[in-house]
């Protein structure tokens, strides 16, 4: 985990951006993080 500022709310895996709140303009669904990451 990585301390941010200002809402945002992003996950990153090995360098690579899984979810970002900045980018969508929300936070993740139940469980869509845990899928994101199973499909890698």
């Amino acid at each position: 985990m990585i301390p941010s500022g200002g809402g945002v709310f992003e996950v990153v895996a090995d360098g690579q951006l899984i979810h970002s709140k900045k980018r969508t303009g929300r936070f993740p669904e139940r469980g869509e993080i845990v899928a994101a990451l199973r499909a890698r």
